[in-house]
């Protein structure tokens, strides 16, 4: 996943928004979340966040379990053509409800519930040297795309364990291992240098 306009079709919202907000670097995310449908003031308050002026590139995530035609036609314009620096992401569970129009303007991402169930051969849970050692041993030869995947792995599990201090600044560590990898560092490194100090996190 990335932080750029797109919908995302997953069926694990809180989890999905999590992953997003692991890969925020200098970004201001703005969230608007319904638990059923997205409503006709849902999308005015979307619309008037996009054109708060703001020095910094903002992602405005969208999320519902239903996006209705009118709602998407409100806003289709601002997708269309969003103001500089503005990025929108939708996630719902199904894309079958996804207008064509909205499609034809944003690619679509769909979390599978098989990639959803894949985790990381790391226990987060019971993360020490000794694991972190043993597992970066074990994975020396991992590729770029391998490694990317894992980061996005440790990730998510580091969130579902609860065991580590996942303020802003931790999940900077994410953001940066992936920037890290993007621009050719050695997945050896990057990922040694992530699991130590997500370990420096762990809750006492």
């Amino acid at each position: 996943m990335r932080l750029y306009s797109q919908v995302i079709i997953s069926s694990q919202m809180d989890k999905t928004i999590a992953q997003l907000e692991a890969l925020r670097t200098n970004e201001r995310i703005i969230k608007i979340i319904k638990e059923e449908r997205f409503l006709v003031e849902d999308t005015k308050l979307a619309i008037e966040k996009a054109y708060m002026a703001s020095k910094v590139r903002t992602v405005i995530i969208l999320g519902a379990q239903e996006f209705p035609p009118i709602i998407q036609n409100r806003l289709l314009k601002v997708i269309e053509e969003p103001p500089t620096g503005v990025e929108f992401i939708l996630i719902t569970p199904s894309k079958a409800t996804i207008l064509p129009t909205i499609r034809s303007r944003m690619p679509i991402t769909i979390l599978k519930e098989s990639k959803e169930k894949e985790e990381c051969e790391l226990d987060m849970r019971q993360l020490d040297l000794a694991s972190v050692y043993d597992f970066i041993q074990k994975n020396k030869r991992m590729d770029i795309t391998q490694a990317k995947t894992v980061v996005e792995q440790i990730s998510l599990g580091a969130i579902n364990s609860d065991c580590f201090k996942l303020d802003e600044k931790t999940l900077q560590l994410f953001a940066n291992a992936y920037k890290a990898l993007d621009v050719g560092s050695s997945t050896q490194f990057v990922l040694t240098a992530l699991l130590l100090k997500l370990l420096a996190k762990r809750k006492v």
